[in-house]
């Protein structure tokens, strides 16, 4: 990842955060896009601190305006962009008849439309430079599905399925398109989601089979590979970083 150009999604805290660190750790310049500022502005320190290189951009995913921007700043600081993880996400866990059109714009917006705004200004970019990589992070729940969760799931879906045909349009122009679906992560959105439950870590660290949730780095180690030349033949695959939680 020497000098490589990487821009996260969602880089601020959490899984996103870990990618961050991960990357930058292999020599990465990383780019962390948030539309929190205060965390995207406290992971690049972090890294810095480090001794790596990072700049923080307040970023919304679901706004076309705001990615353009990004990409532009980012094309203007470095001069090239060679790595895209797209990690921004959220979630609501209800169950769908209980749910509300607000909720699924919401999720829809994030998920699955943020990832087809940064793809299709960011891989324009990638096809004239001759090289490129894009991870995009799914879930489980878009596999196999997930109670609570109906929408997200069918958004992560979306991803997967988009993600493959990407890959299968970008493999001419040498472009890599795969995809990490993490299991249940200790991140803050988790801890969020289970403010109403909880039992639920408990519960989920039984059926898991290596009796834990994913952290961070967990996650940023699979992105990591794909995000590398290491991984120059692999294209249009879905890794499940869940410890075991679905074999499938």
């Amino acid at each position: 990842m020497k000098d490589k150009v990487v821009i996260v999604t969602g880089g601020g805290r959490g899984i996103g955060e870990g990618i961050c660190r991960k990357l930058a750790s292999e020599g990465a310049k990383v780019v962390v896009a948030d539309l929190l500022l205060e965390k995207a502005l406290a992971t690049a320190k972090e890294i810095e601190k480090d001794g790596g290189v990072a700049i923080a951009l307040k970023t919304d995913v679901t706004k076309r305006a705001d990615v353009v921007l990004m990409s532009s700043k980012v094309v203007e600081e470095f001069g090239r962009i060679d790595v895209l993880v797209n990690n921004a996400g959220w979630d609501k866990v209800e169950p769908f008849l209980d749910s509300t059109e607000e909720t699924w714009d919401k999720i829809l917006a994030i998920n699955l439309k943020g990832v087809l705004y940064t793809c299709k200004e960011i891989l324009p970019l990638m096809i004239q430079q001759g090289y490129g990589k894009v991870v995009n992070i799914s879930s489980d729940a878009g596999r196999v599905g997930s109670s609570g969760e109906a929408v997200y799931s069918a958004a992560k879906g979306g991803i997967i399925a988009f993600s493959k045909t990407l890959a299968r349009e970008m493999a001419r122009y040498k472009i890599n398109v795969n995809v990490v679906c993490p299991g249940p992560a200790d991140t803050p959105l988790f801890q969020e989601i289970s403010l109403d439950n909880p039992k639920l870590a408990g519960a989920l660290e039984k059926i898991i089979p290596f009796r834990r949730l994913a952290n961070p780095n967990d996650i940023a180690n699979a992105v990591c590979y794909l995000a590398s030349d290491e991984a120059e033949y692999v294209t249009g695959q879905t890794l499940s970083v869940s410890g075991g939680l679905n074999m499938v």
